[in-house]
């Protein structure tokens, strides 16, 4: 098994001071750590069930959730920025570790009961997440669960998501 962490760039002082922010980008160059950091998510969550859909919030999101999505048969539900989707959404604004943030989704992206499978990049204060599994519900779909592909522990962001499963890949302290 590949040790994906080798794959991580730290960051001082981005997106604002004080912030060390892990990169991603060194592993989506890798194809082998790509292809591996796919297989361990897919492996991670096929013991939650079956699952219609992945919802996932931009930009990094997308990277991980459109390749998981086609290895399990799911669509992929979007989750953006104000003005960035061109039908009827919903919003929800939520606070993150250095700001706050406002997220939307279209509000036909599920149909009610649909099973979504909540995916992203980092978890680290879990408001992202937490705003992302508010409006799945909102519009009517059924959280199976959230899964990452790191974590900075410390911040407290799996107390504030509320599924029924959580996983990562990677921690950091």
């Amino acid at each position: 098994m590949t040790d994906l962490t080798k794959h991580i760039r730290t960051i001082p002082n981005f997106p604002k001071q004080g912030i060390l922010f892990y990169d991603i980008t060194p592993l989506i160059q890798h194809p082998d750590a790509f292809k591996e950091t796919i297989r361990q998510l897919t492996d991670t969550v096929k013991e939650w069930g079956r699952f219609d859909y992945i919802a996932a919030p931009e930009a990094r999101g997308f990277v991980f959730a459109a390749p998981l999505a086609l290895e399990f048969g799911a669509g992929l539900v979007p989750i953006r920025k104000p003005g960035k989707l061109p039908h009827s959404t919903v919003s929800k604004s939520y606070d993150l570790e250095y700001g706050s943030n406002t997220i939307q989704v279209h509000t036909d992206a599920v149909a009610p009961g649909n099973k979504v499978l909540l995916l992203d990049d980092l978890l680290a204060t879990g408001g992202t997440m937490e705003a992302c599994r508010q409006l799945i519900e909102e519009i009517g779909g059924e959280v199976v669960g959230a899964v990452f592909v790191m974590e900075l522990l410390g911040l407290g962001g799996r107390e504030t998501i509320k599924t029924p499963h959580i996983k990562t890949l990677m921690q950091f302290e």
